[in-house]
């Protein structure tokens, strides 16, 4: 049986770059080197076997990371992290996603979010998680 993740992982950018209230075009899995912020990043997944004898599925943990850089503000990039998260929420906690080749997309939903303080003390980063479901067709 074949990884999964490379069908969600299109699945879940066209979806995020059809939602002009998350980041439309700067929705990345690998960033330019001068990327315009705020930006996603689809981060690294985690597929794990969630077979039965009556199917063979998977579990997949989904990291996406917003980056911000607001400039000279009080709060360095986490009002306009926390604004994208929420967007990035909407967009996806429970969507019903299209899966390319031989599999069938079951769910799809938010787990956490957390907020992290970059060291340059001007880059905001949230990262959320996302758990899918995912059965071969």
């Amino acid at each position: 049986m074949s990884d999964p993740s490379l069908a969600l992982q299109g699945a879940i950018n066209l979806k995020l770059r059809a939602d002009v209230t998350v980041l439309a075009n700067r929705v990345y899995d690998r960033v330019p080197t001068a990327a315009t912020f705020p930006y996603l990043e689809i981060g690294e997944f985690q597929a794990l076997d969630d077979g039965a004898q009556c199917l063979d599925g998977f579990e997949v943990f989904v990291p996406l990371h917003i980056w911000t850089r607001p400039g000279d503000a009080p709060d360095p990039g986490q009002t306009e992290a926390k604004a994208i998260a929420s967007a990035v929420h909407t967009s996806l906690h429970e969507a019903d996603l299209t899966l390319s080749g031989a599999w069938q997309f079951l769910e799809i939903a938010w787990q956490s979010t957390r907020y992290l303080k970059d060291p340059d003390g001007h880059t905001g980063h949230a990262v959320l998680t996302f758990r899918a479901l995912v059965a071969a067709a």
